[in-house]
């Protein structure tokens, strides 16, 4: 349980921090916010592809998942940025 628990906050904030270089310009959030869409991101990801009918098959990272988690979760932060009113500086 525990150990499911830091897994996902590891996934998360790995997720997360991709989500925030693919996103152009600086994203006025904190690391804490950043891990939780990214954790959200991860669980969306897992979600839409097994909609689609995703299995990994033959073990080993899941890659596919990975992926839309990272898009999943670049939405996510966009969609925050854009509630919270927090505008970042256009990186130049």
């Amino acid at each position: 349980m525990i150990g499911t628990i830091i897994s996902a906050v590891v996934v998360g904030a790995i997720i997360g921090a991709l989500a925030r270089l693919v996103m152009p310009g600086r994203q006025g959030i904190g690391m804490v916010m950043t891990i939780l869409l990214g954790i959200i991101g991860s669980f969306l990801g897992s979600w839409i592809t097994a909609q689609f009918g995703y299995h990994n098959a033959n073990g080993g990272f899941a890659i596919l998942p990975f992926l839309v988690g990272v898009v999943a979760a670049a939405v996510l932060i966009g969609i925050y940025v854009a509630m919270t009113g927090r505008r970042g500086t256009p990186v130049r």
